[in-house]
This record gives structure tokens, sequence and C-alpha cells, in this order.
């Protein structure tokens, strides 16, 4: 059971989780985690899922999918009746005005749907993962120079969970660096994974770029893959100039995780997040909306 805060309610809310009795199974299970080591968490076992999703056989799944977890297509630019394969549906664009953008310079938007976790003042030798679970940020990107930039600095964790907008997207305008690959498995980023699973984002396939704000300064961006990811697609265009909610990529079909660092003395995050993340829990918010602001 995974518990979160909805900001807008004022209530913790009980996610609904694909895929449960599964996930609950495999890191709950001596049996089950003989099964995660042994395949589910190896790249083979995603290629050949996400090769499935890419089919037109997968079709069948996303009217199921629409009504178990209630999505509201009307958002979605295309219909139903479009949709060639379950990943084409997953990896749907939103129409302009599902998710608003606010455009002043001093505020800082979530790049995505999902459920936020935010650390300020972060010690980059133990960057939180779950409670009791922590990791360093050179090993998760493998570069002791990049990651140096954001000493106390703030860190954002935003889970999307497959039932999100899968697509992610700039929170500034600036210009973004080439992303750089890291190959690594794909254990599942529930946080039901995450209580069992030491330095899990480390161990995961990802990906990583610094982005040169006009406004937050230099921004790390990172993407990590999860249990039946088929691809992290990055479609901006390194070098040149995006605009503020501008899209930086997307998921294929799986909960995933995007995880931004901003340096020291660039921002401050909302209070709300803030004290839940203290507390344990996750804030849900969607792509746009208000999360903090310049300083």
């Amino acid at each position: 059971m995974i518990k979160y805060y909805n900001r807008k309610t004022k209530q913790y809310e009980i996610e609904q989780v694909a895929g449960d009795t599964y996930l609950n199974w495999t890191y709950s299970s001596p049996i089950g985690m003989k099964f995660l080591e042994m395949f589910i968490k190896k790249k083979i076992f995603s290629k050949l899922y996400g090769i499935y999703c890419d089919s037109h056989i997968s079709k069948k799944k996303i009217d199921d999918f629409i009504k178990t977890f209630n999505i509201n297509i009307t958002e979605s630019k295309a219909s139903i009746k479009d949709f060639k394969s379950f990943n084409d549906f997953f990896t749907r664009k939103l129409n302009s005005n599902a998710r608003p953008i606010d455009t002043n310079k001093d505020t800082l938007m979530s790049p995505g749907d999902g459920r936020l976790t935010a650390y300020q003042n972060i010690d980059m030798d133990k960057i939180v993962q779950v409670k009791g679970f922590t990791y360093r940020l050179q090993d998760l990107i493998l570069d002791d120079k990049i990651a140096s930039k954001f000493s106390n600095g703030t860190c954002l964790i935003l889970r999307l969970c497959p039932t999100d907008y899968h697509r992610f997207h700039f929170i500034d305008s600036g210009i973004c660096d080439q992303t750089k690959k890291i190959s690594g498995d794909y254990y599942s980023v529930n946080p039901a994974a995450l209580k069992k699973i030491p330095e899990l984002f480390c161990k995961n396939k990802r990906e990583y770029a610094l982005f040169h704000s006009q406004n937050f300064d230099d921004i790390l961006y990172i993407e990590v893959g999860a249990t039946c990811v088929g691809s992290i697609i990055q479609t901006y265009t390194p070098g040149k100039t995006v605009q503020k909610g501008d899209e930086k990529g997307y998921f294929k079909f799986g909960g995933s995780t995007a995880i931004l660092f901003l340096k020291q003395g660039t921002v401050s995050i909302d209070d709300d997040i803030l004290n839940q993340s203290k507390k344990g829990y996750e804030t849900k918010i969607i792509m746009g909306e208000h999360i903090g602001k310049k300083l």
C-alpha cells in the first residue's frame, strides 16, 4: 500500500498500483527476489515486454487500462481509436490546455506528472533514496566534476507510476547539453523496491544531461529506467535553446523516475512538499504545477 499526499485536497490518498500483486510477490518473497535477480531485473525481460507493448497485439490492453485506472482520456490529443499499440497510448501527447504552464520566470514548475519528494541542503554522499537508504551523487552519474556543482543544493525526485502522463519537460528556458547514457539493471522504482534494493537508482539504467537554465543556473536532469520500461526517449535537440515547458523526452511503458539537482541558493521548494518529504510521503503533482520559487 502506497500512501501519498494530495496537496489540492490536503488529504492522504492510496495509490492504485498497476501490477500490485506481482510487485508485492517479487519484492517481499524469497522466491520472488530470486526470480528478480535471475531474470526480471535483466535488460532482456524489459526489452521483450517493450516489443510486446510496441506491437499491434497490445492495443487490446488500452480499454481495460483506461477503465481500471480512471485515465482522463479527454486530455489526449489522439482518440482511443487512433492508438496503434499500448505504448502509443502510454506515451500519448496531451492537449495544450491540459497542463497549463506558469510562465513567471521566478516560478519553479514540475517537469512532469507523478509523486514528488524534495530535499534541500543535500549531502552529496548521503542523498536519500527512502528512509534508511542513501546513495552518492558521484555514483549516480559517474562524474565527480559535475556532481561537485550541486553540493548542499536541492534534489527533486519525481516518481512516475504507470498511470501517469509519461512525457517530461524543461522547467525553464535555456540550453541542454548532450545526454549521456549509463547502462544498468531494470529494478522497479516503486517504493516497495526502493525499500529493498540499496542504491537502486545507481544500479538501474539511467541517462543524464546538464541543463543551462536562464533563471535557475545549471540544473542536472537525470532519467532512471525501471522494470518493463522499453526505452527512455530524448526528443530535445542538444545545444538548441528551449522554452519553459518544452518537451525533453518520454518513457515507454513502466513506472519511471526523473531526478533533478539544483545548485545551492537558487531555489526555495514549497513548504508543503518539503514537510511531506520529511515525513516520508510523496506529494502528487502534475506537469507545469508550481513547486517552488527562485531565490
